[in-house]
């Protein structure tokens, strides 16, 4: 399980994560969604130890997450922005997750190359981007950790290949309980692969719920008043997520 608790980022003046606090349970896909600049990839980073929180606790099955290599050796992160080696080969990469993570399975690394029709000789700076995101992924996969977090992932695949992905964390999930953290700003991505949601929205999290119960339960109501009348009144009893109001224009 992955707990965070009361977890505060800043960036100067600029609060990215507010008082965060939520759980992810084992064996289940956590989708979180949220417009740009939300906190999404900000939280995955405090997650995956990068970075350290300023007040709160992260923890990866028990152990503290930052400077902890325990802990990491749980957990595969695939960032937005792809990082490789510099003039690296996706069999470069091979050798170096090999050493990082100690099951590692290189023959399977080898077979989903040539399954995504992929050249594990050629430099990965020359690869497209989508191509880019399928060596993250395929590397994430064949690290065999428990977790996997992953930073708009489908961004940059076309709709095959963002099908192939989710059958293959199907499949990993099935498999060994595979637990995906899946951060994007679409939801309809992640609506048929996700268990369980979180929306934040200005770095805190607004609700977290199990997707199939979010989907009964939300609604958008428009209502019109012949005169003004107060919302909370109105909606008393009621979880309100947000209201827009609008004044009728008159001539």
């Amino acid at each position: 399980m992955i707990e965070a608790l009361n977890v505060t980022k800043r960036f100067d003046k600029i609060i990215a994560v507010d008082q965060i606090t939520a759980s992810i349970r084992e064996g289940n896909v956590f989708g979180l969604i949220g417009t740009n600049g939300a906190g999404k990839s900000t939280f995955l980073r405090i997650l995956c130890g990068i970075l350290k929180p300023d007040t709160g606790s992260v923890k990866v099955d028990g152990f503290e997450v930052y400077e902890n290599t325990q802990a990491k050796e749980l957990f595969f992160y695939i960032s937005d922005d792809q990082y490789f080696f510099s003039n690296a080969t996706p069999d470069d990469m091979k050798k170096f997750y090999r050493i990082c993570y100690r099951n590692f399975d290189e023959k399977r690394f080898d077979t989903m190359m040539k399954q995504f029709d992929l050249d594990p000789k050629r430099k990965i700076n020359t690869f497209s981007k989508g191509m880019k995101k399928q060596v993250s992924v395929i590397c994430g996969v064949c690290a065999n950790t428990k977790y996997i977090f992953c930073d708009e992932t489908f961004d940059g695949l076309d709709p095959v290949m963002r099908q192939a992905v989710k059958s293959i964390f199907a499949k990993e999930m099935s498999d060994r309980n595979m637990t995906p953290v899946i951060a994007s700003h679409n939801l309809r991505e992640l609506e048929d692969i996700c268990d369980h949601v979180g929306l934040l929205h200005k770095g805190g999290i607004l609700f977290s719920k199990d997707l199939f119960d979010m989907k009964l339960s939300i609604h958008k109501i428009q209502c019109v008043f012949q005169k003004e009348e107060n919302v909370n009144d109105v909606f008393e009893g009621v979880e309100v997520l947000k209201v827009d109001k609008r004044v009728p224009f008159i001539p």
